[in-house]
C-alpha cells in the first residue's frame, strides 16, 4: 500500500474520531456551564482534562518508541472509548456528580498521553521527507475542521438528545479510527543503538540528549513553550473581549471563535497544497511575528472596531495553523525516528504545563491589568519571541543537517 492510500485510511478514521472527541468535549462544557454557571469548575475541569497528560507524557515517549505504535494507537483510543462509555452509563442512570465528571476526564487523559505523541511519532515511518509539509497541513486542516463543526454540533445534539446519547458518539468514533488503523502498517523503527542500557530512566535521558543534542532544538522548544505560556492565556480572554470590550453578543463571540478556526483551516490547506520555497525555520519565525502582531493590534482596536477584530483573529488562526506545522515537521526531519515518541511526549507535557498555569491565572490577569492590556502584552511578547528567533544562530540553521539525531 503507497503512502497516499495509507494516509487517506488513516485521515478517514481521525476525522470521526477527532469530530467526536470535540462535540463530546464541548458537550461536557456545555452541559457544566448550565447546570453550575461556575467559572472555577470549568477551569477545574480543563485542569484535570491536561493534568495527566502533561505528567505521564514525561513517560509515556519511551513506551511509544518500546511497543508497536500502531497497537499502542488501537489500545489508547479503546481506553479513551471506554472511559466515555462508563460516563455515558452515569449519565443514562442519572445525574452524574462533578468529582465523577472530573475523574473520567482524567482517564481520558491518559489516554491522550499515549495517542497523540505515537501519532506524530509514527508519521515519519509512513510517508517520504518530502511529503511532510503537506501531511501537517491536511493534519492541521482536520483539526481544525473539527474546531469549527464540533461546537456546533455539541451544541445542536445536546439541545435534541440525552447526554447519555451525545457521549455515544464518541464511543462509535474512537472504534472507526480503531478500525482505520487495523486496516493499515505502521512500521516500527529500527534502534540505533540496539545495546544502549533499557529502562524507563535511560531512555528518558535518550529523548532529552536527543533535544539537547542541537541547540537549534533546544531553542525551538524554549521559544514555542515561551509562546505557548502567553498564548494560553489571550486564547481564553477571546470571549471576554468580545463581550466586555466590543459589547458583542453570544452570536458576535461565536463567530470569532469560527474566523479563528477558518484561518487555521485555510493555513493547513495552504501547507498541504504548496511545495514551500522559504525554509521551514523562516516561516516558523514569522508567524511568531504575525500572531503576536494580531493579538497586539486587537488590543488596541476601539471598542466599535470588532469587524477588524474578526480579520485579525482570522489572520491569527492562519499563523497558528502554519506554526504549529511546521514544528512538527522540523521535528520530524530532526530527530532519530526511533526517539520521536519521546521527544514528542515531552513536548506536548512542558508545554501544557505553562497552559495549565495560564489557564488558572487567567481571571486574575483579566481583573488586574484589563483585558486588552493583556491582548497587547502577551501579543508584543510573543512578537519578541518571533524577532528572538530570528536572531538566535543555533536555531536559524538547525536544518541544515537532517541527520535524524545522528
Amino acid at each position: 500500500m503507497n503512502w497516499k492510500k495509507t494516509f487517506a485510511i488513516i485521515w478517514t478514521g481521525q476525522l470521526f474520531s477527532l469530530l467526536s472527541s470535540t462535540i463530546v468535549s464541548f458537550a461536557i462544557i456545555l452541559w457544566l456551564s448550565i447546570e453550575t454557571g461556575s467559572a472555577e469548575i470549568l477551569a477545574l475541569a480543563a485542569l484535570f482534562a491536561l493534568l495527566p497528560q502533561s505528567v505521564l507524557g514525561l513517560f509515556s515517549g519511551v513506551l511509544i518508541d518500546r511497543w508497536n505504535r500502531k497497537k499502542i494507537m488501537i489500545v489508547a483510543d479503546l481506553f479513551i472509548a471506554s472511559c466515555t462509555l462508563i460516563l455515558a452509563f452515569i449519565f443514562y442512570m442519572g445525574e452524574p456528580v462533578t468529582w465523577q465528571i472530573y475523574l473520567l476526564l482524567s482517564l481520558r487523559s491518559v489516554g491522550t498521553a499515549f495517542h497523540a505523541p505515537a501519532m506524530q511519532a509514527a508519521v515519519p515511518t509512513l510517508a517520504p521527507e518530502s511529503q511532510l509539509v503537506r501531511i501537517a497541513g491536511i493534519n492541521q486542516s482536520i483539526q481544525s475542521v473539527c474546531n469549527i463543526a464540533g461546537p456546533a454540533l455539541a451544541a445542536l445534539f445536546i439541545s435534541i438528545m440525552d447526554m447519555a446519547w451525545v457521549l455515544m458518539l464518541d464511543v462509535a468514533g474512537a472504534l472507526i479510527a480503531c478500525v482505520s488503523l487495523a486496516l493499515i502498517t505502521i512500521p516500527n523503527p529500527v534502534k540505533n543503538n540496539p545495546d544502549a542500557k533499557t529502562g524507563v530512566l535511560p531512555e528518558m535521558k535518550e529523548g532529552f540528549k536527543a533535544i539537547a543534542s542541537k541547540a537549534g532544538i533546544v531553542w525551538l522548544f524554549v521559544f514555542s513553550i515561551l509562546a505557548t505560556f502567553f498564548i494560553m492565556p489571550i486564547s481564553v480572554l477571546f470571549p471576554l473581549m468580545t463581550l466586555n470590550h466590543f459589547s458583542g453578543n453570544a452570536y458576535q463571540m461565536s463567530f470569532v471563535e469560527v474566523a479563528w478556526g477558518v484561518g487555521m483551516l485555510l493555513g493547513g490547506l495552504f501547507l498541504s497544497m504548496q511545495k514551500l520555497k522559504t525554509r521551514n525555520v523562516v516561516l516558523l519565525n514569522l508567524m511568531y511575528l504575525v500572531l503576536g502582531g494580531a493579538f497586539l493590534f486587537s488590543g488596541m482596536l476601539p471598542p466599535t472596531g470588532v469587524t477588524a477584530f474578526l480579520a485579525l483573529t482570522f489572520i491569527g488562526g492562519i499563523s497558528g495553523a502554519i506554526y504549529f506545522s511546521l514544528f512538527t515537521v522540523i521535528l520530524q526531519t530532526q530527530i532519530d525516528p526511533g526517539l520521536l515518541g519521546r521527544v514528542f511526549s515531552v513536548y506536548m507535557s512542558l508545554a501544557i504545563l505553562p497552559s495549565m498555569l495560564g489557564l488558572l491565572g487567567t481571571g486574575s490577569v483579566a481583573d488586574g491589568i484589563g483585558v486588552t492590556n493583556a491582548f497587547i502584552f502577551g501579543g508584543g511578547v510573543i512578537a519578541l519571541i518571533g524577532v528572538l528567533s530570528f536572531m538566535t544562530p543555533a536555531l536559524m540553521k538547525v536544518e541544515e543537517n537532517a541527520n535524524h539525531g545522528s
